[in-house]
């Protein structure tokens, strides 16, 4: 491909992606799996070697911690740059990334051998990536650039600044953590610790993603014991849990699921469903943006869980509910100016900024309602955590030049 602004970005990204640093739902430990450990300490290597100061794994959040030091002489505000580590639970193993080198914008795209293609019928947004050159999968698992396009984007952006020492800057903060794709990567980020005035993920979707608004999500983990007997003397004796939780879902409002939602609307979301006719187990996502809808929704699943059980006549249908983050426009109140240099620097390269409510979350939402304001950037991932995802890479130039704006822009006087 032709010669890029920032060496050694691709080959950062290609190298990152074919660690297998997928998150373990099931584990108790932070972060939740080794595979993690050792690649943030890769990741620490790396960034000694260009010079960063006090490079450190945090010893109870496990984040990877570095220094990119002032070079002016004068104090401005402190920005922080944040991106995690681990994969979603799609096959991680074994990734094998192919380049595409200026493609054609209609054809379709093979996923090596597998059988699977990227074509502009099923996924339109390749139609903008003509003349570019995209970074796939093999077809056999996910890509990583969720957020390993976002690691590569700040790891770049810290040795293009080395390299160029006459670009005026304050201190800049660096952290990458685990266990976002878990929901628990920022649950113990030290803010203080930290030490930045404003920060941003670098965990956003396409080219111009700006994000000051994501969904408040709960978790609803519901247990179903049933009685099993022979069913040819069921008859009144039997408690089907498998039934008991397809009544549950029935009682559910039937637009209300991601497949058939968009925007503001909010949605509950079947996400597992395990049983048997003794015992079955559903997990819920709820998410809405609108916080008093929000609480709604999960009285509503209290409600029907509470009624399965009087028509029983005994508590058989338990649920552990539990609030996972929040939206995080209610905590950039007051912020305004932190969304606003991002705004700034993304016009300034003339990239329009793409702000919408995201119907997802950010360990970014995490962290502002821990105090630190964190607004969420793009990366360049399409398609994430699937065997289609694919990055163009140069969405991922892009967005080191949005940093690298915003740092000069927060450095003038």
């Amino acid at each position: 491909m032709t010669d890029s602004k920032y060496p050694g970005l691709l080959e950062r990204f290609i190298k990152y992606a074919k660690v297998d640093t997928r998150s373990d739902e099931q584990s108790g430990t932070v972060p939740s799996s080794p595979k993690e450990t050792n690649f943030l300490k890769l990741l620490a290597g790396e960034l000694k070697e260009l010079g960063l100061q006090n490079v450190r794994l945090h010893p109870t959040n496990s984040y990877l911690l570095a220094t990119i030091p002032s070079n002016i002489d004068r104090p401005v505000p402190v920005m922080g740059l944040l991106a995690h580590v681990d994969t979603a639970d799609f096959n991680a193993e074994n990734v094998n990334p192919q380049i595409v080198e200026d493609y054609d914008g209609k054809g379709d795209i093979a996923l090596g051998d597998s059988g699977f293609k990227l074509t502009v019928d099923e996924f339109p947004s390749l139609k903008k990536y003509t003349g570019q050159t995209l970074v796939t999968t093999d077809g056999t698992t996910l890509l990583g650039a969720d957020d390993k396009a976002g690691v590569a984007e700040i790891i770049t952006l810290a040795a293009y600044l080395k390299d160029h020492p006459e670009i005026k800057h304050g201190k800049i903060q660096i952290g990458l953590g685990p266990d976002e794709e878990i929901g628990t990567g920022a649950d113990h980020f030290d803010v203080d610790d930290f030490g930045a005035d404003f920060a941003y993920t670098i965990d956003g979707g396409p080219l111009g993603e700006l994000e000051d608004e994501t969904f408040n999500a709960a978790q609803a983990e519901i247990d179903i014991q049933g009685k099993n007997v022979h069913t040819g003397t069921a008859k009144d004796t039997m408690i089907n849990a498998i039934q008991i939780g397809i009544d549950l879902q029935n009682q559910l409002p039937a637009h209300d699921r991601p497949e058939k939602t968009a925007d503001r609307e909010g949605f509950f979301h079947l996400d597992k469903f395990d049983g048997t006719v003794d015992h079955a187990r559903l997990v819920y996502l709820i998410r809405d943006h609108d916080k008093k809808l929000f609480e709604a929704r999960k009285e509503t699943l209290r409600a029907i869980v509470n009624d399965l059980n009087v028509a029983l006549g005994e508590e058989r249908v338990t649920m552990n509910l539990y609030d996972q983050y929040y939206n995080l426009k209610d905590a950039l109140n007051g912020h305004k100016e932190v969304v606003e240099l991002a705004k700034k620097a993304m016009e300034e390269l003339g990239i329009t900024p793409d702000i919408y409510p995201v119907r997802g979350g950010t360990d970014g939402s995490t962290i502002s309602y821990l105090g630190l304001p964190t607004p969420n950037l793009f990366a360049g991932g399409e398609n994430m955590h699937s065997r289609f995802e694919y990055v163009s890479v140069q969405t991922m130039e892009k967005a080191v030049d949005v940093l690298l704006k915003m740092v000069v822009l927060n450095a003038a006087e």
